[in-house]
């Protein structure tokens, strides 16, 4: 058995070869690993994600063009509300970690924010952990850790994970910081967009806990996160505190559920390639090689969305109607199915999912005749 050094060379250059000669890979940022952590089972997105495929370009090269994503608007809103948070060396955020979720410790005042400066993803994932002892080893102090890079083990590949900030407290303990552009509206905001929020924050606090588990003694990485956001309509920045123990136990247990990569690469035919610069069959053919997991979700969560739920429909999947349908449905995998287990046609009677398909069929049968008389 060859050591893991060399495994891990060689899935590397599996890996490359199926991103195709001269494409740049794509980072897997917590936005995307927090999606695929939600849909465990699609092996598409798992092998486009570890072998660093650009989805959206790939969309665009199968003629079905992603419509996901932040607009140029909102990212440059976003980045201009990021820096006047951190400005004065975070002297603001330092005050709302404070407030928020430490008022028991001593006022921020000439908070630590060390360079994180380093070559590549490798040098700056260790250069943050470097700088995360120091400042456990020197307690009683506050350091604010602006965009870190941590590293989180994803199916047998690491992925190289951002957060906005990282603050370690007096006490030695660590605190996720999530800055977003969206407002909070007399306290409060939109509950599907701090829920996305809380599932990337979930990701980055199981990287940060696997590097305490690594300091003795572990340091402990807080479970109620920072949520910083513009104040009602106005640029000022207010927070929140967020727990996300549910979104950290829902994501581990998820992440544990996907294929390891290379299993998924060591199945596809040889000489299977996913760049955009193939003739379009092929790349279909290519992409179709690799079993998708499709559901409605997806459409606000992966850029092969559209072209996934062509396929899905296509073959009359019942997971295009959604996860709840396909739970209820049980082993009728297709519309096909469910409508012939209506009819009587086909189907365990003593399944209740076909009994209740077959007096859902009755029901309707009666109310069209009363509807004709």
């Amino acid at each position: 058995m060859p050591p893991p050094r060399t495994r891990g060379t060689a899935l590397r250059h599996r890996l490359a070869e199926l991103r195709g000669p001269d494409v740049p890979a794509k980072a897997l940022d917590a936005r995307a690993l927090a999606a695929l952590a939600a849909n465990p089972g699609c092996a598409r997105r798992a092998i486009l994600d570890g072998a660093g495929v650009n989805k959206a370009v790939l969309a665009d090269a199968l003629g079905s063009p992603s419509a996901f994503g932040q607009s140029q608007f909102a990212l440059t809103r976003g980045n201009a509300f990021e820096a006047k948070v951190k400005a004065d060396g975070g002297a603001e955020l330092l005050r709302l970690v404070h407030e928020k979720l430490d008022r028991s410790a001593e006022p921020p005042a000439g908070a630590r924010v060390p360079d994180l400066t380093a070559t590549g993803p490798q040098g700056r994932t260790a250069r943050t952990a470097l700088e995360l002892r120091e400042a456990v080893a020197h307690p009683g102090a506050w350091t604010l850790l602006d965009h870190p890079m941590l590293a989180l083990d994803v199916a047998g590949s690491p992925a190289y994970l951002e957060p906005d900030a990282v603050v370690v407290h007096p006490d030695g303990s660590w605190t996720v910081v999530e800055i977003k552009s969206f407002p909070l509206l007399d306290g409060s905001a939109d509950p599907a967009k701090v829920g996305a929020a809380a599932r990337q924050a979930a990701v980055y606090v199981l990287a940060l806990e696997e590097v305490a588990a690594r300091l003795e003694p572990a340091p402990r990485v807080r479970h109620r996160i920072l949520l910083v956001c513009p104040r009602d309509f106005s640029n000022l920045p207010a927070a929140s505190a967020v727990d996300v123990r549910k979104q950290r136990a829902v994501t581990a247990r998820q992440l544990a559920r996907l294929t390891r990569i290379e299993e998924i690469a060591d199945a596809l035919p040889e000489g299977t390639c996913f760049s955009p610069d193939l003739p379009a069959e092929e790349l279909t053919a290519a992409v179709e090689s690799v079993p998708a997991t499709y559901a409605p979700e997806c459409l606000s969560a992966c850029e092969l969305a559209f072209h996934c739920r062509s396929g899905s429909r296509a073959s009359g999947a019942v997971t295009a109607l959604g996860r709840p349908v396909r739970a209820e449905l049980g082993g009728l995998t297709t519309v096909e199915d469910v409508l012939a287990a209506a009819r009587g046609e086909a189907g365990d009677p003593d399944d209740p999912a076909v009994a209740a398909l077959r007096r859902a069929a009755a029901l309707r049968a009666e109310a069209l005749e009363a509807a004709c008389r």
